[in-house]
């Protein structure tokens, strides 16, 4: 890994590629600290202490949630829109076909979802600001609009921010804004351990088991996410003209986590906005009862966000990867699964294969993000926000963009025909 980051650094091109993502990573920690107008930052800081909601979201956005800066909301209603639009590309026949236009269908695809995120960010931003308006100094009209404006004016700059990494710089660049809010929060999180050693309220012990577990965690999001099942593939001989092509064995390989850290980023949005909502309708009968029943940690709770992990890893599987066509795209080019006949059987024999990794690998991905309630019994240390959803996204993203890295470094290390 540290010799591929040295040849990148050393290539031209890819140099300013990792400038401009670091360049816009920094802005995004520097936009952390900026406050919103108005606001009484430590009022927020003692609501982080009342609940893992609030603390999770702090550790989504990077701290911006515990500054209540203009990042407070992170990246989490894009992400939300983004759900919806891929919910409503399944549904509505028009969005249906864009997204089989190809480039075009999908630009058209990505404004709608953009749009989505404004309107989303900003009902998410009126309703937060009605939830903290404690911590107005001055609660009044203008200043709830002041206050939700710029939550939304932030959310909007981290998209494009995120859109323009993924375009001009290395990785996924929402997924990379995450990240970066995640690592940002470990200094921190070491500070708290330290501080819990001192005050005596928790030992040694408890700290080695939860770096044990956390190095186990991360060897097994690293097994799972490498982890592959490959079905053999057998190519017939074709002749064209005077060569001959085909003639060979190759295999189809098949990730048993095709989807990444994407279901579990989706599930926890979504899980996190209906317990905002009950949070901003205080005295309601309904809100009360979820708050009681389902609130974050839970056990009902956490059974329903396990099932929604794997159910949305078996939906983003089905989107990113269809069965038929990779069925009819190898019959096209003369192959065959042995035992197999091309075609239907084979679309069927390959959606199969995949249906029961998925289950396997969306039953990891549940258990890691559930994570965090065992690893409280284990290691009695509070407070733990920096759980297994966290390091699956901190590994799982980590692996994509050294992959996109190294796929850089190899296009480049082809001299050509002509010098």
């Amino acid at each position: 890994m540290l010799s591929g980051l040295k040849s990148a650094v050393f290539t031209p091109e890819l140099r300013t590629r990792l400038f401009f993502t670091v360049g816009l990573i920094i802005v995004f920690r520097l936009g952390a600290h900026i406050p919103v107008p108005g606001v009484n930052p430590e009022v927020v800081a003692d609501l982080i202490k009342t609940g893992a909601l609030f603390g999770f979201i702090d550790v989504i956005s990077g701290g911006a949630f515990k500054n209540f800066s203009v990042f407070a909301m992170s990246i989490i209603p894009y992400i939300n829109a983004s759900i919806i639009m891929q919910l409503l590309t399944v549904v509505i026949p028009h969005l249906e076909r864009l997204s089989k236009e190809g480039e075009e269908g999908r630009k058209k695809i990505v404004q709608y979802t953009r749009y989505g995120t404004v309107i989303l960010a900003f009902m998410q931003a009126i309703g937060m600001t009605a939830f903290l308006r404690g911590a107005l100094v001055n609660p009044n009209l203008f200043n709830y609009l002041v206050v939700a404006v710029s939550l939304t004016a932030g959310t909007v700059l981290l998209m494009w921010m995120g859109e323009r990494i993924t375009e001009k710089g290395i990785g996924n660049g929402i997924s990379l804004l995450i990240f970066a809010g995640i690592v940002s929060r470990v200094p921190a999180g070491g500070a708290r351990l330290l501080e819990y050693l001192h005050a005596g309220t928790i030992n040694i012990l408890s700290v080695v088991a939860l770096v044990v577990i956390a190095l186990v965690v991360i060897a097994a999001i690293v097994a799972v996410n490498e982890g592959q099942r490959r079905i053999p593939v057998q190519y017939t001989k074709r002749v064209v003209g005077r060569k001959v092509y085909g003639g060979q064995s190759t295999h189809l390989p098949l990730r048993v986590n095709t989807a990444g850290v994407i279901p579990v980023i989706f599930a926890s949005s979504l899980l996190i906005f209906p317990e905002q909502v009950a949070g901003w309708l205080k005295g309601n009968i309904v809100a009360e009862w979820y708050m009681q029943v389902l609130h974050w940690g839970s056990p009902l709770h956490t059974m329903i966000y396990a099932l929604l992990v794997i159910g949305f890893t078996y939906f983003y599987t089905a989107v990113i990867m269809n069965p038929v066509d990779v069925a009819d795209n190898i019959k096209k080019y003369g192959g065959f699964i042995p035992g197999i006949r091309p075609g239907r059987p084979t679309a069927e024999y390959i959606s199969k294969v995949m249906s029961r990794i998925t289950l396997a690998g969306g039953s990891f991905l549940a258990l890691i993000a559930i994570l965090p309630g065992f690893v409280l019994l284990a290691t009695r240390i509070p407070n733990i926000y920096f759980g297994g959803t966290a390091l699956l996204i901190v590994v799982g993203v980590a692996l994509e963009t050294m992959k996109q890295l190294e796929a850089h470094l190899l296009m480049r290390s082809y001299q050509g025909f002509i010098k």
